[in-house]
């Protein structure tokens, strides 16, 4: 189980933020915000993959006069990226849930004072965002490189200059493409400040890479239990972000929702047709929300063991399969009614994952010793 750092509850809109909330799933749109049709269809998109939080970018009047639009027409709570006008979040202030703002090019502390005067204010939301691509020049001559020190070294100063105009609704992102420089930023963060956490590795790419870079950034700090909210960035439409971002919730532990699917690699001793029955099992699943683990393996070799440490094991080979609860033997099954066998067990799961059939149905223990193997394959 994994121990998450403890922070303090930041409130965006109607969604809690740190503390005993789980993590959060956010994206952006890549549309121009003044486009509202194209916007609106990507914000809806976006909450159909169960997006938790939608960001837009502000960047001139336009941008803001869009804003009150969207927000009628949104579940999820709105965040405003600003940049370089400070007006522009005086302005977002008014509509959005949060402003992202970026301390190197607010253009200075009397411009963020007011940001923040309108933010506590208003019950906005804001979210420091340092990235190690527009580090304030100081910190640059200071450590000569956007090193994880000098990315801290920003967050905290701004974090305690908020602090002291009595404003502590924030959330703080240290973003590097860089993946141990993200990674390490995070890390002296999370032991220098309890606010919520933003993870994210910032121009992470494109296809498969970016989501492969993005997991092994953001996984190894879900695994130390630091993050409270998280971003895939992905060159191309927003919608690819959000499911990979679930995935790398669920196979950390951090947060799990529904069904995790574990299965072999297809390799010569397999004796089933795994694929086919890993395929349609995922197609059935579509939509499950139980958050149990259910393994589907082929051979003798792993296949009792991996499915016993499962919620819902099958072991199978040569035509027939077994299926095991939590390490216990329930029944024998053909291979053509695994499918059927692995659904009709989810009947016995809460949303919860936990068990609440009466368990009558397992195999009863060999008086030798052991669970009496009941198919020739499962011998030893």
């Amino acid at each position: 189980m994994i121990q998450r750092r403890k922070t303090r509850e930041v409130a965006v809109g109607r969604v809690g933020v740190g503390g005993e909330n789980p993590v959060r799933v956010q994206s952006m749109c890549s549309s121009h915000t003044w486009d509202v049709p194209k916007t609106l269809d990507q914000i809806r998109r976006l909450q159909d993959l169960d997006c938790e939080m939608v960001r837009v970018t502000v960047p001139d009047q336009r941008d803001l006069d869009a804003l009150p639009v969207l927000k009628k027409s949104m579940r999820a709570p709105l965040i405003a990226d600003i940049h370089f006008n400070y007006r522009m979040a005086l302005g977002a202030a008014e509509v959005a849930d949060k402003v992202r703002i970026n301390p190197g090019n607010i253009g200075g502390y009397d411009r963020l004072k007011e940001v923040v005067k309108k933010c506590k204010d208003r019950g906005v939301a804001m979210r420091i965002g340092v990235n190690a691509g527009s580090l304030e020049k100081e910190f640059l001559d200071k450590y000569g490189w956007p090193t994880p020190e000098a990315l801290v070294e920003s967050a905290v100063r701004h974090v305690e200059y908020c602090e002291s105009l009595g404003y502590r609704n924030m959330v703080v992102s240290l973003k590097s493409s860089d993946v141990q420089t993200a990674i390490q930023s995070y890390r002296l963060f999370s032991k220098a400040c309890d606010y919520p956490i933003h993870l994210g590795i910032t121009e992470a790419g494109m296809g498969q890479y970016a989501m492969i870079k993005s997991a092994v950034g953001i996984g190894n700090l879900l695994l130390e239990g630091i993050g409270d909210t998280l971003r895939v960035s992905i060159v191309g439409d927003p919608s690819i972000e959000v499911p990979v971002a679930w995935d790398i919730l669920k196979c950390t532990g951090a947060r799990i929702r529904d069904p995790e699917i574990v299965a072999c690699p297809t390799c010569g001793r397999i004796e089933i047709d795994l694929e086919s029955l890993v395929l349609e099992i995922q197609k059935r699943l579509k939509g499950n929300r139980l958050p149990v683990k259910i393994s589907v393996l082929g051979c003798v070799v792993n296949g009792p063991g991996e499915a016993r440490e499962a919620d819902i094991g099958i072991a199978g080979g040569k035509g027939v399969a077994y299926l095991y609860r939590r390490g216990q033997q329930v029944r024998r099954v053909q291979e053509h009614e695994i499918v059927e066998a692995v659904l009709a067990e989810l009947q016995n799961w809460d949303e919860k994952g936990n068990f609440i059939g009466d368990g009558k149905d397992v195999v009863p223990a060999d008086p030798a010793g052991g669970v009496k193997p009941l198919f020739p394959i499962l011998k030893s």
